[in-house]
This record gives C-alpha cells, structure tokens and sequence, in this order.
C-alpha cells in the first residue's frame, strides 16, 4: 500500500537536519589558556593549529539519533497515511442519513448515526488526489451541511455537525438535490449513501442517475414503537366528561414482547391510566387509556409511554393534549340578534350558547375557539374562531366591500359544493331587500343574486367566515329548513376546525400551523429542552418550520388578547420504527455498490501517532547515549589520568 501525505507541508521539518549536521563539523573558537605542560593536550594542540573552520564529519551516535529524531517527527507533522481503496471519482455527494432510526443505539449505547459518520470520515479520508466531496443531512429536509470542499479537516468537521432527529427521512429528496449539485461539476461523479436502510420510501435510491455506493450500518435490533396516537373527549356518566387517548403499538421484533402502557399528565410521575400488553412478534395491538375530566384540564399535555424502553427512544413515547370540552361555545353579538338566529344555534344541542355587545367583544371573555355569530355590525377585531357576519352595514367588512341596498334581489344559483351549503337549497326564498356585496374574487361567492352576490366566504388564514348580506328576518329563508340546514353546517364546520386547530398532534418534521388572535404578529415556541425560538404570524395564522424533535411545545403569544397552547408533536412512523434488516431495490448495474460500515472504518490507516512515538524514543536514547558516562560516574569519585597512547614522558 502507498503512502500518503495529508500534510505535505510537514516534511519541511527534515530541513532541519542541515544546521543539525553543522553543529557537529563547525570547529569551536578556543579561547587561548597558559598550562604547564601539553603532554595531555597534544592532540587539542594539533586540532588548534588547523587553519579550516570545518572538521570532518565523524559519524557520532548523538548524531544519528537526532536525525532520526527529526526525521520521524517531520514524518509524523506529514500524517502519513495507507489506504484500502482509493475513491474512483473527482466529485463525490456524500448523504448522511438523519432520520429517527439513526438514533437507535446497539448493546455497547453507540448510535447508527455515529456509526455512519465514522465510516463517511473513512471515505473523505479515501478520496483521490484533487477530488472534493459535498456532505448532505437526509433527514426530512435534505440540507447541505458542506458545499464542495477539498479540505479533508473541513469535511470531517462537517460530518460532525450531522444531527438526527425524530423524523421520517426522505432520501428520494436527498438524491435529488444530490444530484442537482452533481450536474454542475465536470469529470467523474460518484454518490454515497450511509443509512440502515429503515426507509419509508424503498424505491428512493433505485432513482439515482449517478454511480451509487450504499454503505449499511447498524445492526438488526428488536423494537416496538407507537406508530399512531389520538386523543378525543366525550360525555361521560353523570354528566362528567372522559378523555380517551388511544394509541396503536407495534412488536417490531421476531420474539414476543410483554410492555406497559402508561398515561400521565406532563411532568407528573403518577399515571393517570395503565395497561399491560402481550405482543406476539409482528403484532400490532390497540390500546385506550380513559380518565375523568374536570373543566381546568383543558389543553393539559398528556405524555403516553410504552416501558421497559428498547434500542430506539424516539417511538417509546407518544404526546397529546386534553381537548376541549364536547360542546362548541358560541357567542352572539349583539344580545339583541335576530331571534332567528338565536333559535337555529339553539337546535344544536352540542352548543353553549353566550352573548355580547359588538363593542365588547375585544374585551369580552370571549373563548379563542367560540364560533362568533354578528347581526348587524363589523367590528374590525373579532375573536375566537370561525365566525358569521349578518346584515353587515355599508364599507369594508372582513375581505369584502358592502355597498349600497338592492330592493327584492331574487337568488340565481349557490355553490352546491360548498361544505357551509350542504343540503341547502334556495329554492322559493324571497327577500325583502338586501346590500351590494363585492366579494374579493369569483371564487367566493357562496350565493349569487340577479344583482351580484348575497352569501360570501370572508375567510382569513386559519379561520373560516361567512357573510351574508341581508336580514334573515326580512326574508322567507328562515321558514325553510335549508336555514337550519345552513347553521348547523356552520357549527359542524367550526367544531371540525377546533377539534384540529393545534390540539391534535403533529408530526416531527413538519411544518407547524398555530391559530392566533388576528392582531398578533409574533408568537414564541419553547422546545421540550426549554429553547426557545419565534416565528412570525399574519392574519390570525402563525406558521413554523417543521421541529425536528418530538415533545410538548408551549407557543405564547402578546397582543390584545394575549394566549398560549400545547403542542404535542410525535414520531408515529412504521418505517423508522422497524429496525430489522430490511433489503432495498438498487440501480441495476455495475455503477452501484454495497458494503457495510466496517468495511471503510478498516480501510484506511494513519501512521502519525506510530511515527511521532519513534520521535520521542529516537530523542530519549539520545538523551540516555549522552548522559551515560555522568550516570557511569560515582558521586565525589576521580577519574585518574592515563598517559597518551604511544607518548613515553613529558617531552
């Protein structure tokens, strides 16, 4: 095997050597002394009559240690190194993947993420002379954690800054922004995966369009997991409410698993619920975890646990939140509404029915998920969640202009696909007198009219609106059961968008949606770790990038109305959880390679630390080869003078 220098540039030291060998030939400037004789100093004598100032080169021991000396360190500062196989590509993408199995951790506690980047340094470490590499994060985003690089230290300090999290990963998207970078570069091209294969796409890399090198790693382990979890709220015996968390286990293993089933309040150890569960290998089994509600434990975080806990802990826990009570809280504004409408959100015997004056209402109580019922006003601010305008008057209401009145406008046609007019028919409704309404795009008008449009969607982001722009009470329409009809979809619809507003759990990795009140423009997250982040918010919408990890998040909010709320967010995938050996479909052709992680790890093999110890030994027997005679001698001891071999007498 060749060697190969990482550092060059360290082979400068062996430069030293030359002052090292003048040293030992440069003659030393004696200093003249008056002695009594020279029958000791006869061959100084001689030495000091030479006229050169060098002598010749005596091969000492000190000599050749210290070259050797110098000679392995210059080595070492050079990190030589052997190499298995070498790279055959100028342009390598290297992905790395993040997603939640990497995390799993075999019996020794070391992560599959640790060991694919052990084995993705082995392979910068094998790049030819000249080559770069591009290093890609493959975790639900891909993301580029190095641009093209030729440094080898940048590339292994890139690598570090690989982080798994808990999310379902997506390599099909990795290979593709792999390969938009590839494109870009001339000469040969090469990709290398290192992953466990726990994909939840198989066929991602059967669509490489580049030389494809897969590198396994970890090993086969047992694991169960929960791969589903809800949470719901219903009525229970004497008029308690119950919540009921459910969540779906999966025995992953190919032996049976006895597990504990646990439900507690976030950050309290007592369990609210318990179950045991016997899982044969392969089996997935369905468990309900009920208690008794009372009115404060809404929107309390809810942490459901699966124990003892195995290699992967991203999938041993699951996080819901205590949903809102079964009846939706509608508030009417004015107190003095429209009987009508009063008497058709009554019929609903899943509503809780409140009322306030229109000017009160950005000060009212007013809960933030209320469907909000207005007849006869705009206010510019109104809370809660979804809502219904009625007989607005003249000027800007919501996303819609309201213009001047229309005698006896006679209804054409309505959206029949509209879920707000399911079952709804206009047929035969006459009305008295009505208003222009200018609706912000043909798309939403709801209702048209011989005169233009009579019922428009003025829905914001994040809530669903409705207006309509006559007095039910000045028509024939609330005679008709299309009426109730109408309302009770407007209910269903607004308990729909409560029930999944933020209370219902989401997924690692994606992107979070937070209803907001419509002033706020700025809303702060607490991650599970207490760190702490902010995301911008328009128009009763806050919208964040996908978190990486599972847990509750708490997300506060300022304004007129200030708030906050849980978020649960959860891994819940199959494809991660399974962490068996799994085989995935590969281009065809000789362009594609497996191997294992070992197999590179071995691969290569730096000789630094080897030569930098023979410096440290050439230097110590140095040490020892001088000192030897100051040893050799013993304290206070004389060493007698012989006379010079050959010399009879002091002459």
């Amino acid at each position: 095997m060749p060697f190969e220098f990482r550092s060059p540039l360290g082979l400068a030291l062996l430069g030293l050597i030359v002052p090292l060998v003048l040293l030992y030939v440069l003659r030393i400037q004696r200093e003249p002394r008056r002695v009594s004789s020279l029958w000791l100093w006869r061959a100084a004598a001689r030495d000091l009559l030479a006229r050169q100032p060098f002598r010749r080169l005596v091969p000492h021991v000190s000599l050749i240690l210290e070259a050797l000396a110098l000679a392995a360190l210059a080595l070492a500062v050079a990190r030589p190194l052997t190499r298995g196989g070498r790279i055959d590509a100028g342009h390598v993408a290297l992905i790395i993947d993040a997603s939640a199995s990497m995390s799993a951790v075999n019996g020794a506690g070391r992560s599959r993420l640790a060991e694919a980047a052990d084995a993705a340094r082995a392979a910068v470490h094998r790049l030819g002379p000249g080559a770069d590499a591009l290093v890609i994060e493959a975790g639900r985003d891909p993301r580029v954690v190095s641009p093209w690089e030729h440094d080898v230290h940048r590339l292994d300090a890139a690598i570090a800054r690989v982080t798994g999290g808990d999310v379902e990963g997506d390599l099909g998207r990795a290979l593709a922004l792999a390969s938009d970078h590839l494109r870009t570069r001339s000469g040969t091209r090469k990709v290398i995966v290192f992953t466990d294969g726990a994909l939840a796409d198989r066929d991602a890399l059967r669509r490489s369009v580049y030389p494809l090198q897969l590198v396994r790693v970890g090993e086969p382990a047992d694991n169960a997991g929960i791969v589903r979890v809800d949470v719901g709220r219903t009525s229970g015996p004497a008029g308690k409410d119950q919540v009921n968390a459910f969540a779906l286990v999966q025995n992953f293993g190919k032996r049976p698993r006895s597990l504990f089933v646990t439900l507690a309040q976030r950050g309290v150890t007592a369990p609210l619920a318990s179950r045991r569960l016997e899982l044969a290998a392969g089996e997935q089994a369905p468990v309900v975890l009920t208690f008794d509600a009372s009115a404060h434990d809404q929107g309390m975080g809810l942490v459901i646990e699966l124990s003892p806990p195995d290699a992967l802990r991203a999938d041993d826990r699951a996080y819901v939140r205590v949903p809102e009570s079964s009846r939706l809280p509608v508030v009417v504004s004015p107190k003095s509404a429209s009987p009508w409408l009063v008497r058709a959100l009554a019929s609903d015997p899943e509503t809780e029915l409140l009322s306030a004056e229109p000017s009160a209402l950005p000060t009212a109580e007013v809960p933030s998920d209320a469907f909000v019922v207005v007849d006869g006003a705009c206010p510019k601010y109104l809370p809660g969640g979804d809502f219904l305008i009625v007989n607005p008057p003249a000027g800007v209401c919501v996303t819609a202009t309201i213009g001047g009145p229309i005698e006896r406008p006679s209804i054409t046609s309505w959206a029949e696909g509209d879920p707000r007019l399911r079952f709804a028919s206009f047929d035969g409704v006459s009305i008295a007198r009505a208003r222009a309404l200018e609706p912000d795009g043909p798309n939403a008008s709801l209702v048209h009219g011989r005169d233009g449009t009579l019922i428009a969607d003025v829905s914001v982001a994040g809530r669903t609106g409705t207006l309509v722009a006559f007095d039910v009470g000045e028509s024939t329409w609330p005679l008709r059961a299309s009426f109730v009809l109408f309302v009770r979809n407007l209910l269903e619809l607004a308990r729909n968008h409560r029930a999944g507003a933020a209370a219902g759990p989401a997924r690692a990795g994606e992107p979070l949606a937070i209803r907001v009140p419509l002033d706020v423009t700025e809303v702060e997250l607490q991650r599970p770790d207490e760190t702490r982040f902010t995301a911008p918010a328009h128009g009763g919408l806050a919208v964040t990038p996908g978190p990486e990890r599972a847990g509750l998040y708490y997300a506060t909010w300022k304004g007129q109305r200030a708030g906050s709320t849980l978020i649960p967010v959860n891994l819940t995938s199959a494809a991660e959880s399974d962490l068996t050996t799994r085989e995935l479909p590969l281009p065809p052709g000789p362009t594609t390679t497996v191997r294992r992680a070992s197999e590179l790890a071995d691969a290569v093999s730096d000789w630094s630390w080897l030569l930098a110890g023979l410096a440290l030994l050439f230097a110590t027997a140095d040490v020892f080869w001088t000192t030897r005679r100051a040893r050799a001698r013993a304290p206070g001891a004389r060493t007698p003078l012989r006379p010079l071999r050959g010399e009879g007498g002091v002459g």
